[in-house]
């Protein structure tokens, strides 16, 4: 009855509040106690007593006892961030007061005219305290990071006595061993509910991006901004806490079946909202355009990890968690499988991309294919699911910064022999095997959504190609079936950019036959037996009749699956019936591209185009005729095929293949292949062209496209409560579905 009692009350204060008219004074203790002091509500409760029209309503018929509720609830946690929150009563109204507030803020940002209404000073309030001049972010902000280390409410007490809050180390109270912290703090299921509540306010206050509209410029976050500075005390080990409890994290723990379905773990959901602050507070923006502001700690900190023993700490971590849904057990749904594998791709993301060591460190070894198979088999999984373009985005974009190493293309040579479940065919092979297979599936039976990432997954496999010492014959095939459905007129023409798809695999193949000739057999039979496809481009017809007929007939190209008819990123996540729509950018602002030079260093190319070093004109248009401006564009980059390579091999081997199987009436393959296998065309090619990689490069319209989606991910993942639920969000767009 009590609960009961308290819920009635709880209601009862929050009716109050939505219908008085005058302002109630701040002063007024008896009535602002009813909302934290005499009440013992759930997170969910408050949700429920709390309408979204009725904090509307406040806002726009009270405001200043919306704006009294504010300023009272962020005392409270002042309060008992100062205190130490020693008794169970003073948690619990702390507790209230965060539930509370974690309610309230999403609609404080949604209204432009209440954006800044945290960064004011409080009239009046504070004359007593050294922090009376602290805009009331600020306040909220340093009190919610002094509970995160509060002894007996979110950390085991050192003593047993009382500690006080405002002198302790924190660093001695990190929440779990790994990264610069050796010790593992006993599981305390409350601290870990404390601090899940905690977070979740601290992500909220964070929210305040989501209300702003989707921009190019790179606006600082000033929650984010003042909570990563020297202002807050716990920075340091706040940063390496989140990071640990993520990375320390293990799912299945001891195995034991269906335990997850009879015990909570309250762990993961802490882990879970470790994760979706440290993507966010690691938002920094680097370049001439980036704002100027404060050093954020968080980025400063991770940037400075260095050691082999950390590192290893982080990525066997973080590759265990991203395996996880891969796990196959005899008995169905036994084994806990965790769903924040999104935040985990984004952290990964900026591990790599803020700490150049960690990625040089990842590449070092065959480690990173425990992160590789997972990305490919959520990109399979994901491929048809407009919900989840996102999602194969992300993953796109973290295999195209890898690919930008040499080391990775050489650590996809190795045997892929762990088999996950995928619909994929059969094949005995290499993780370069497994990628190929994967890129083709995603490009002829992925969602439409997906077409803009055509050039992108192309490029992924441009880079590692010459690195890649034997391709299976399935993963040849699917190569030259990509060329053949590239290379058709309908396809060539139906938008300016398709060429580019048709000179990445072209640049492909020269590199694997000028640089891994010898381990290529497979490859060179799949070029012979599809011969026509390259005899068909270098006849590519270009005459205005062909391509406006092509223009004109476009029956075809919607009859088939690989249409590529717009470069307009369009992206989008879709989950418990929302859609949050995203636009990123395309691949030339993406990379910027380097050479291999003869001693294994890259040069930067800064103004080489994808068709440089390429060929002499095969066709002038004569003088009397004049050109459409299509065909002229189409002579101008038909022009610069790379096929001299692909033709010389074909002048050499083709006779030879054919006088072998004549002479010895050959009609197994394998024969054939082994006569490949020890052929030579040294002194027969041309000369090898440099090796050009494409680097990925920061730039402002993919810092934009990883906050959306970040954020979007956020937005969809917390659904209990659902914090930003019906709420004006204008980051991205949200469609019921």
């Amino acid at each position: 009855m009590g609960n009961v009692d308290s819920k009635l009350n709880f209601r009862k204060a929050v009716i109050q509040l939505t219908t008085k008219t005058q302002p109630v004074e701040a002063t007024d203790h008896a009535f602002w106690d009813q909302f934290w002091a005499d009440t013992a509500t759930t997170v969910q409760d408050v949700f429920a007593l709390v309408p979204a029209a009725e904090i509307r309503a406040v806002r726009e018929e009270s405001p200043s006892n919306l704006a009294t509720l504010c300023y009272k609830a962020v005392e409270k946690l002042v309060q008992g961030a100062d205190s130490g929150c020693p008794s169970e009563k003073e948690r619990q109204i702390v507790l209230n007061c965060i539930r509370l507030l974690t309610r309230i803020l999403p609609y404080i940002f949604e209204d432009a005219d209440w954006r800044g209404f945290f960064w004011s000073t409080v009239p009046g309030a504070g004359d007593d305290d050294d922090d009376g001049a602290r805009p009331l972010a600020e306040s909220l902000l340093l009190a919610v990071s002094d509970l995160l280390f509060c002894p007996d409410f979110t950390v085991q007490s050192h003593k047993r006595t009382a500690e006080d809050i405002q002198s302790i180390d924190s660093c001695e109270y990190i929440w779990e061993a790994g990264v610069g912290f050796a010790q593992s703090p006993p599981l305390n299921y409350t601290h870990d509910l404390n601090r899940t509540e905690l977070l979740k306010l601290l992500l909220t206050c964070f929210s305040e991006a989501m209300y702003l509209p989707p921009s190019a410029d790179n606006i600082l976050n000033p929650w984010v901004t003042f909570f990563c500075a020297t202002d807050n005390r716990h920075a340091l080990p706040l940063f390496t806490s989140l990071l640990n409890v993520v990375c320390a994290y293990d799912a299945v723990g001891y195995g034991i079946p269906y335990n997850h379905l009879m015990f909570s773990d309250y762990r993961e959901v802490l882990v879970e909202h470790a994760v979706q602050v440290l993507i966010v507070t690691l938002e920094h923006e680097a370049g001439p355009a980036a704002p100027v502001g404060p050093d954020n700690l968080f980025v400063n900190y991770l940037s400075r990890i260095h050691r082999e023993e950390d590192f290893s700490f982080i990525l066997k971590g973080l590759a265990r968690l991203m395996t996880n849904p891969l796990i196959q057990t005899y008995l169905p749904n036994s084994a806990k499988k965790i769903r924040f594998h999104q935040e985990l791709l984004v952290l990964f993301w900026k591990l790599c991309d803020f700490n150049k060591k960690f990625l040089f460190f990842v590449l070092k070894s065959s480690d990173v294919l425990d992160v590789l198979v997972p990305i490919l088999f959520y990109l399979n999984d994901a491929r048809a699911d407009q919900s989840r373009v996102g999602l194969v985005h992300i993953g796109v974009f973290i295999l195209l910064l890898l690919s930008g190493e040499r080391n990775f293309g050489v650590r996809l040579n190795k045997p892929y022999s762990v088999r996950v479940p995928m619909d994929i065919p059969v094949f005995t092979g290499t993780h370069a095997d497994l990628l190929i297979v994967i890129f083709h599936k995603i490009i002829t039976s992925g969602h439409q959504r997906l077409q803009p990432l055509f050039d992108c997954l192309l490029t992924i496999v441009v880079n590692v190609s010459p690195y890649l010492k034997s391709l299976s014959m399935v993963a040849a095939n699917k190569l030259l079936h990509l060329l053949e459905a590239f290379s058709t007129n309908w396809f060539l023409f139906s938008a300016s950019q398709n060429h580019h798809l048709v000179f990445f695999l072209l640049e492909v193949f020269n590199n694997l036959i000028q640089y891994q000739f010898d381990g290529n057999c497979n490859l060179v039979y799949a070029i012979i037996r599809k011969r026509n496809i390259f005899h068909q481009l270098a006849n590519l017809s270009s005459d205005p009749a062909t391509i406006h007929k092509v223009e004109r007939d476009d029956v075809l190209s919607k009859s088939n699956h690989i249409v590529l008819v717009t470069y307009t990123w369009n992206g989008s996540m879709v989950s418990k019936g929302l859609s949050c729509c995203l636009v990123p950018v395309a691949i030339d602002k993406l990379t910027e591209k380097a050479q291999v030079s003869e001693d294994g260093t890259m040069v930067c190319l800064q103004h080489m185009t994808i068709d440089q070093n390429v060929h002499s004109p095969q066709h002038t248009p004569s003088p009397q005729h004049t050109p459409s401006p299509q065909s002229l564009a189409v002579l101008s980059w038909k022009s610069k095929l790379p096929l001299q390579t692909i033709m010389r091999l074909l002048q050499v081997l083709v006779p030879q293949v054919e006088k072998i199987c004549i002479d010895k009436g050959l009609t197994d393959e394998s024969e054939i292949l082994k006569f490949l296998q020890h052929g030579t065309l040294v002194g027969l090619l041309p000369v090898p062209h440099p090796i050009l990689i494409r680097k990925y490069q920061a730039n402002a319209g993919t810092a934009m496209w990883f906050r959306t989606y970040m954020w979007g991910v956020i937005y969809l993942r917390n659904v209990d409560p659902p914090i930003w639920y019906d709420t004006d969000v204008r980051l991205f767009e949200i469609q019921r579905i």
